[in-house]
């Protein structure tokens, strides 16, 4: 089966919607979505359009999961230069406790955005559920037109952009964080449900990176028997094991807004990103 390759069109009409002139087309993409650790990033890179022209990014960029980590990191420099800015948002783990997945995504989304440094005519969102414009309308400002497109990643080469930027920072961060916390396997797993490091929480417990809302270890719940009926028992409190937070990872600059995902259902889909 052919590749897709992404394009800058579905970014081009976004400009024409917008009017003559200056515009500026942003895509966001998401990582670390599934992760059982560290936090949520969002990608954005921003496109500039004047007079229909646009700049195209460079060649090879694609959705970040289609490929390895070398050559993303060898496109991040590339597309910093061909965009009119890139950023990084983020939520960290007990944010993504305190308010859910999806609240952390809109903030980390609303986050990489403000990094940008710059006005956006229209945003273009890997999804189909617009969670940003009733956050981005201000009293002075009508919010940006929102796009919302199923495999933006795949087809629009901004978002591919955005996924491939966030993808390496967010890395960085887990391969950072492993060096306080070996046992767990994140400079490898990045901190998804990889076996080794579940048996990791199980043998040795939580540290203050982990999402602890969510299901981690790989044991079943334990079961307490009252009467004729079986009821899950509460599992007792895991060790927390607390260890330096990361520094800010700077950026010169999919997002899968579906609330029907649940963390334990989708993770070897996720565990790709």
């Amino acid at each position: 089966m052919t590749a897709v390759v992404p394009t800058l069109d579905v970014e081009h009409a976004l400009a024409a919607r917008c009017g003559p002139g200056h515009r500026v087309i942003v895509g966001l993409d998401e990582v670390g979505r599934g992760a059982l650790a560290g936090p949520v990033a969002i990608g954005a890179c921003a496109i500039e359009v004047v007079d229909g022209r646009i700049r195209e990014l460079p060649a090879g960029v694609r959705d970040s999961k289609k490929l390895s980590a070398a050559r993303r990191e060898a496109l991040v420099a590339p597309i910093e230069d061909a965009a009119h800015a890139t950023a990084v948002g983020w939520a960290s783990a007990a944010e993504i406790d305190e308010v859910g997945i999806m609240e952390a995504l809109t903030r980390a989304a609303l986050r990489a955005l403000d990094a940008l440094q710059v006005e956006a005519d229209a945003i273009l969102l890997d999804g189909n559920v617009d969670v940003l414009s009733a956050q981005l309308a201000t009293a002075d400002r009508p919010a940006p037109l929102v796009e919302l497109r199923v495999a933006a990643d795949r087809d629009c080469a901004s978002v591919s952009a955005a996924s491939i930027v966030a993808k390496v920072a967010r890395d960085a961060v887990m391969v950072e964080l492993d060096a306080s916390a070996p046992e767990y396997g994140w400079a490898s797993n990045k901190g998804y449900g990889a076996a080794v490091h579940r048996e990791a929480i199980d043998r040795i417990g939580t540290h203050e990176h982990h999402r602890r809302t969510w299901r981690l270890g790989s044991r079943p719940a334990p079961v307490a028997v009252i009467g004729t009926g079986a009821v899950a028992a509460a599992a007792p409190p895991a060790t927390a094991i607390p260890i330096p937070a990361p520094a800010p990872v700077a950026s010169p600059a999919g997002v899968l807004w579906s609330d029907q995902w649940h963390p334990q259902h989708d993770q070897q889909k996720e565990e790709r990103r």
